[in-house]
């Protein structure tokens, strides 16, 4: 065990040793330099790792490993449920139907397109494909973080795939505004909202997209991305079952993520807005914190001759989904706003 007595001191160095890169990492996005392209502290608490995994990872005390491995799995799993005080069910009813199934359709079809064209056609490896299509197809860092645990894979691979939200997402921030003030996309406000929300990567590539377009756009691009988020926990549970019985059949044990079901939990008690907002702001934060702590934790497990394996495959798939959400998300968008 981690903290059993005679492992609880080196765990805990361990993780306050994770805990300092978060926190330059925190202090680092708070350069307006990054806050002006949107970079959040998760990407460049991962960034820091990875840099740290390839240079000095030798001299770390072996004894502080188990802190690194806490990080990116106990504390990585607390606040994926956490996550949930940033959603409400009440989001649902602000965007209405349209919202909704440009949310559900995007996220479906985007993975299932993802798994196909990652496993069958470029051949690429299992983990790596479901990684990087759930970046794509839900939002982002959050959920490849969230997806990890479920596959149990290799830090690396979920290295690779934050790298493409990163590529990809900051691309989107600065194409969807061009596009729509050159007339390129035809929709009404409440629609290019939709749009921007149920097909960009990163919350926070959401928020500095739509803010460029006025309050009626960023107010629906943002709440259409936190029902992207909402369906983290669906996913989740899908993924979980889907990947059991495929691998051992139809008496497959069942497993449900306990994060996922807590992450639920916690969205539906944030909708009676009982807590404080001065404590939901301290919450999120906090959250935050440790999220960049687990990026920063599978950073240091990411050493760059695990990358040579994988090759550019990820980056494909990546780039073939990030055309797929920009046209297909179109289209997705203009048909759910034709039923209403």
């Amino acid at each position: 065990m981690s903290f059993s007595k005679q492992n609880r001191g080196n765990t805990l160095s361990g993780v306050l040793f994770v805990a300092l890169f978060a926190t330059a990492a925190t202090f680092i996005a708070e350069f307006s330099f990054f806050r002006h392209l949107s970079i959040s502290p998760l990407i460049i608490g991962i960034t820091l790792g990875i840099v740290y995994a390839n240079t000095l990872r030798n001299n770390l005390p072996q004894e502080w490993v188990k802190g690194i491995y806490f990080s990116t799995k106990v504390l990585l799993r607390a606040a994926i449920v956490f996550y949930g005080f940033r959603i409400t069910f009440q989001n649902i009813a602000q965007v209405g139907i349209s919202g909704v199934l440009t949310s559900a359709l995007v996220v479906t079809l985007t993975f299932f397109i993802g798994y196909f064209i990652g496993t069958k056609l470029l051949k690429l490896d299992r983990d790596t494909t479901i990684l990087v299509t759930a970046g794509s197809s839900i939002c982002g860092a959050a959920a490849i973080l969230a997806t990890e645990p479920i596959l149990k894979s290799e830090p690396h691979k979920s290295a690779i795939a934050v790298s493409t939200v990163v590529v990809f997402g900051t691309i989107a921030m600065f194409l969807y505004p061009f596009l729509y003030k050159a007339g390129y996309i035809d929709l009404s406000p409440q629609g290019m909202g939709i749009f921007i929300g149920g097909t960009i990567h990163e919350v926070a590539h959401v928020a500095a997209a739509s803010n460029t377009l006025g309050a009626e756009i960023s107010n629906n691009a943002v709440i259409v991305k936190m029902l992207r988020v909402m369906m983290i926990a669906p996913f989740l549970i899908f993924l979980g079952l889907w990947l059991s019985k495929k691998k051992t059949g139809k008496k497959a044990k069942i497993t449900i993520p306990w994060f996922a079901v807590g992450f639920i939990g916690i969205a539906g008690f944030n909708s009676f807005d009982l807590v404080p907002h001065s404590i939901l702001k301290d919450i999120n934060a906090l959250d935050t914190f440790a999220l960049t702590m687990a990026m920063s934790a599978l950073g240091m497990e990411t050493s760059f001759s695990k990358f040579k394996s994988v090759g550019m495959k990820p980056i494909y798939l990546a780039s073939i989904l990030f055309v797929w959400l920009i046209i297909g998300g179109y289209y997705i968008t203009k048909f759910s706003i034709s039923l209403v």
